[in-house]
């Protein structure tokens, strides 16, 4: 068998399949369709400095070939986290990884600092499409500045393996990568949801409580392949691909792409045992294609 290790930073992955924050709860919920310690790694959903509702009800709709939500990161905060959440996922034996948002740099650092205490989380992911509350609501990750100094204020409380999501609503993501890079992120992940909306034409009001929300699945993968091909060739560290991930083949595009490693989002909801999937797929193909290691077709697309 084709060896499936990879390495983000510091961060040792036993294969490149890991889950997408907000699509697996936080791991313990899928324990009975998926052996959790046979996966690269688990982002558990988002967690913030203070508890948080989240946005009223409707705040999902099924779109051709995806899924908006506009679920506002509802959790119960960081200690709630650390008390009752971590003590029943910190002997899992694989990379448990907490998604930390935030509205403002400090809030971010003070949430990082407070999971950087526990052991047994060996990184984070910064969630940095997260709206800047003193900034106008405008989300931190569109810019070069808002992303740097959210990036900045966590490098200097938190020490452990630093990954930054990307929001996919720029320009150029490639700047945005380049700056957070600069600022000390170990790896970036990308992408975050597409900005989107619904109509219910009978009631001639939009489908969502907020009106717009993100938007996932299959959808988005054309989108994901172009940003993550271009993000691996603008940065030097590791890059993690998601967006519209359904298949091993879905994933092995992602690879060549110049992703070290994939995450899996909107497909868990489908099937609940898709990782497990996706991994013995990406071993089956590399076996099939005399591959010894999945490093050997990582960025290989010119």
């Amino acid at each position: 068998m084709a060896e499936l290790k990879v390495n983000i930073g510091r961060l040792a992955l036993k294969n490149p399949v890991m889950t997408a924050s907000g699509t697996f709860g936080y791991g313990l919920e899928f324990q009975d369709f998926v052996q959790l310690d046979q996966l690269g790694g688990i982002i558990v959903k988002g967690t913030t400095l203070k508890p948080r509702e989240g946005n009223d009800y409707p705040r999902m709709a099924e779109t051709p070939s995806g899924m908006l939500n506009c679920v506002g990161l509802q959790n119960k905060g960081v200690n709630y986290f650390a008390e009752h959440i971590y003590p029943q996922i910190k002997d899992i034996d694989t990379n448990m990884i907490v998604n930390v948002s935030g509205s403002s740099p400090d809030d971010y650092a003070e949430c990082a600092a407070r999971v950087d205490a526990l052991d047994n989380i060996p990184a984070i992911e910064l969630n940095i499409s997260c709206p800047n509350v003193k900034d106008g609501g405008m989300a931190f990750g569109v810019t070069t500045k808002g992303a740097a100094s959210v990036v900045r204020a966590v490098r200097e409380r938190y020490h452990k393996t630093l990954i930054v999501k990307l929001s996919p609503n720029v320009t150029d993501i490639t700047e945005i990568a380049r700056a957070v890079e600069a600022e000390g992120a170990d790896s970036v992940s990308l992408i975050n949801t597409l900005m989107g909306m619904a109509v219910d034409i009978e009631k001639r009001c939009r489908v969502l409580s907020i009106g717009t929300g993100g938007l996932s699945g299959p959808a988005v993968k054309p989108v994901a392949l172009r940003m993550v091909y271009q993000v691996a060739k603008a940065v030097k560290i590791p890059v993690v691909g998601l967006g519209g991930i359904m298949t091993a083949e879905d994933a092995i595009e992602f690879l060549m792409c110049g992703a070290t490693a994939i995450e899996i989002g909107t497909a868990n909801f489908i099937d609940p045992a898709v990782t497990i999937k996706v991994r013995d797929g990406i071993s089956d193909w590399l076996d099939r294609h005399g591959c010894h290691s999945v490093q050997e077709i990582i960025g290989t697309i010119e």
